[in-house]
């Protein structure tokens, strides 16, 4: 009986405790995440008046300086208009960094915005860098327009973070609004450029190169933003891309797009940065009014999945209260039940097949007739008795008879063929047996009886052959657990042993004996211990090279025997090593589904047999080392008589 455990009922409630506080804690998290999005979506005022204006006004005065200094680094141009823009710059860069470094504005942004919002404090740092390059002309349009450019984008990037809305709806019409302001920028990039340019009267190669790069990107991300946004916001943005102004811009891009290396602007050029002013002011017109009907939406979605959030959190806590109740009210009864299974169910595995399964083993070597199996499990086969009112423990107990049925008939079934396999194995070799041991004295007859050599040559050859059939045959035997048949009363000299082992392989010429001690094996044990022998190394020969000797070592020591096969073959990987020898060990049941395997599963029944151990080792000449330990309970040492090998009996 089991001790140390807790009682069914104890653990039903665990088992419902873990989930249902799981649900809870979910529950909980879930709300709390949501909510949190909520609030953040209702603090939005906040965040607004504290980072995104401030940011943005402070952005535009940025892409205004980067007009104004493209302006200044033409020649004869006067330092006045860059210094009032520096300094309408300046206030709100600092009205931005005091907003955005106080309290109320670090608790409304999220992790994500800060880590934005304080590389975008970063990059404002640099301005007295670009500015002291401008003063001294030390730097081109390009540059300039790049520098400011990678301020602005961090900003981009602040604004990326601030649109993460629960509402998906919501948060696509503020992506795309977020994009038309990158749009927007690239508008700022574009005009800065051609201010440049008309300044100068001609454009450069990589000024030009810039230029198509901007009118591309503006383009894309201006049709990107238009297809996600809903009527109400790109209405106006629709009504000005379709307008005259807009059209006499895109005159302008095609024909700087389109100016050749070292040609010079036409003289309407001088036109060209009032147009592009125009453009301007109408697109931030509208950049204005589709970030406040972004603002204005956020509260009421804010509230909305707020009021979603307190149905929700109520009915789910409804039906966890729900949920623990009924569970308490019929833990009873399922406790019950479950008992009752469970001791039907350990009745039947620790009681019922384990004593069909000991009982066909003890019946292995009767060889009980063909009804013996099934009457074995006859009284087994029972269905279990448990009475229960709940379907789902009621179709259990109908899935436990039917795996007991199928389970006692697998067994007997199995039990059965095993049985007759060994008949069919014992029989046939029998069989095999006896006419080989005819056909040995037949042909020990005829070599007595010829002289002529060549004929004495081929029986011979018969002769070894018929001595290894009679091998494999006995092998049959070995593996359905009977005796061989061969054995001896008196012991034989180990040396004989070997030689009788020999005989029995096909390549016995390529096996080097080295010394032998001369020892003597014990009677009972002779015939298994050759056939053992002649099963590894005619291993050892079938997976070494022909043209390679396979060693033959043996010593003796106060331990016992100690047979060693070694050859040059490739050897054998680890894994393979480490399970062959696990099966040396372990005895495993005969597998007929690895019959390739058949003298594997031959040498560890003979080994069991006496207590021999066999093992294979990697050999350090690249092949395999089999050793043989026979114990010292089966040697005899001299002076014991020992007669010859020729007085086998069967």
């Amino acid at each position: 009986m089991l001790t140390g455990g807790r009682p069914i009922h104890v653990k039903i409630i665990l088992l419902l405790a873990v989930p249902i506080t799981s649900l809870i804690a979910l529950w909980i998290f879930a709300a709390g995440l949501t909510g949190s999005d909520g609030l953040r979506l209702l603090e939005i005022n906040t965040v607004v008046n504290t980072v995104s204006m401030p940011s943005e006004q402070a952005v535009i005065q940025i892409q205004h300086e980067r007009l104004t200094s493209v302006r200044f680094l033409r020649p004869g141009q006067s330092p006045d208009e860059l210094h009032v823009q520096r300094a309408k710059t300046d206030k709100a860069v600092a009205e931005f960094t005091r907003l955005a470094s106080g309290d109320d504005a670090r608790e409304a942004v999220s992790p994500e915005t800060r880590t934005q919002l304080t590389t975008l404090l970063r990059e404002l740092q640099r301005l007295p860098e670009i500015r002291r390059q401008v003063d001294g002309r030390n730097v081109d349009s390009l540059e300039v327009i790049d520098f400011y450019s990678g301020i602005v984008d961090s900003g981009f990037r602040m604004y990326d973070k601030m649109i993460l809305v629960p509402d998906l709806h919501l948060y696509r019409q503020a992506k795309a609004v977020t994009t038309l302001g990158e749009a927007k920028e690239i508008l700022s990039r574009e005009r800065a450029l051609i201010t440049g340019a008309v300044a100068a009267g001609r454009v450069t190669p990589s000024e030009r190169d810039a230029f198509t790069r901007m009118s591309a990107t503006r383009r894309f991300l201006y049709g990107q933003a238009i297809s996600a946004l809903d009527a109400e916001i790109r209405g106006p943005y629709e009504k000005l891309y379709a307008s005259s102004l807009y059209n006499r811009f895109a005159v302008i891009e095609n024909r700087l797009r389109n100016t050749g290396p070292g040609e010079s602007l036409p003289p309407q050029s001088i036109l060209w940065p009032a147009e592009v002013t125009g453009l301007w002011t109408a697109v931030e017109r509208n950049q204005a009014e589709a970030v406040q009907h972004i603002v204005v939406r956020v509260t009421p979605a804010a509230v909305t999945i707020l009021v979603q959030i307190g149905i929700a959190g109520g009915v789910g806590l409804i039906a966890v209260v729900l949920s623990v109740v009924v569970t308490l009210r019929f833990r009873k009864r399922l406790v019950g039940e479950l008992a009752g299974l469970r001791d039907a169910a350990r009745e039947l595995a620790d009681v019922k097949l384990t004593a069909l399964v000991e009982r066909l083993r003890n019946s292995k070597n009767a060889t009980p007739g063909p009804n013996a199996a099934p009457d074995a499990g006859a009284d087994i086969a029972v269905p279990l008795d448990v009475k229960t009112d709940t379907l789902e423990i009621r179709g259990i107990l109908h899935a436990f008879d039917s795996v007991q049925k199928t389970a006692v008939d697998a067994a007997v079934d199995q039990a059965r063929l095993r049985n007759g396999v060994s008949k069919v194995f014992v029989n046939l070799a029998r069989r095999n047996q006896s006419l080989l041991h005819r056909q040995l004295s037949q042909l020990d007859a005829m070599e007595k009886a010829t002289d002529d050599p060549d004929a004495l040559q081929d029986l011979f050859s018969i002769d070894h052959l018929t001595t290894r059939m009679r091998r494999h045959a006995e092998s049959l035997i070995i593996l359905s657990g009977a005796s061989p048949g061969r054995g001896w009363r008196n012991p034989i000299p180990v040396v004989d042993v070997v030689r009788a082992a020999l005989a029995e392989i096909e390549e016995y010429a390529r096996v080097q004996v080295m010394h032998t001690p001369r020892v003597s094996l014990a009677g009972s044990a002779v015939a298994d211990t050759i056939h053992l022998i002649a099963e590894l190394a005619e291993n050892a020969t079938l997976f070494s090279p022909s043209q390679t000797k396979v060693d033959l070592r043996s010593s003796v020591d106060d331990t016992g025997l100690l047979v060693e096969i070694e050859d040059r073959g490739l050897g054998i990987g680890p894994v393979e090593l480490y399970e062959i020898n696990t099966r040396l060990t372990d005895v495993p049941e005969f597998d007929l589904a690895e019959s390739d395997k058949l003298g594997l599963f031959v040498v560890a029944r003979l080994a069991a047999r006496h207590n021999i151990r066999v093992a294979l080792n990697a050999s350090p000449f690249g092949g395999i080392n089999a050793t043989v330990h026979i114990p010292a309970d089966l040697i005899v040492h001299p002076p014991t008589a020992v007669p010859a090998l020729t007085s086998a009996k069967d």
